[in-house]
């Protein structure tokens, strides 16, 4: 029944054997076991507050790149509003342009009816006097004695006379 209950020599001898190996093992290992615990818990805080810091950098990137999309919308948006002002221009100057054009068309066919209008005048004066000269040759050479025979034949004449 050695097992199961022990002598107070072994006993003695399990407590010297004990406490050595508790003086080696604090003499030689304790030491550099918690010098590793502690290098391994730095290292963990440092990695720990490098993936905050990264979180917090990535997070002001997110900012800015927010910030960046918002002030190329705005760009966008005057550049788009600047392009339809300047087609709203062009289209302006365009319809000034042929206002102008039809205005000058308009001018030119009133000078050209004017210039018509005068020479049909001078046409219908010219036929007039022909026809004025023509009656008064008839006349002259009929030489008619009798006024009321004068006026027979400038009145048949007139008849016959058609002005278009």
């Amino acid at each position: 029944m050695g097992f199961v209950t022990p002598d107070y020599g072994t006993i003695f001898w399990m407590l010297i054997i004990f406490g050595i190996v508790m003086f080696i093992l604090k003499k030689f290992a304790w030491v550099p076991i918690l010098n590793a615990l502690k290098d391994r818990e730095k290292s963990i805080a440092d990695a720990l507050n490098s993936a905050e810091k990264a979180r917090k950098d990535v997070a002001g990137l997110k900012a800015a790149n927010d910030q960046i999309i918002t002030e190329a919308r705005r760009e966008k948006d005057i550049i788009l509003k600047e392009a339809r002002d300047i087609k709203d221009k062009i289209i302006a100057d365009a319809k000034n342009q042929a206002n102008h054009e039809a205005q000058k068309s308009i001018e030119y066919a009133k000078q050209q009816i004017d210039a018509e209008k005068t020479a049909a005048i001078n046409d219908i004066k010219k036929q007039v006097a022909e026809l004025s000269v023509m009656i008064a040759e008839k006349v002259i050479r009929k030489q008619l004695d009798n006024p009321k025979d004068q006026e027979v034949l400038v009145e048949d004449m007139l008849k016959d006379l058609k002005l278009k």
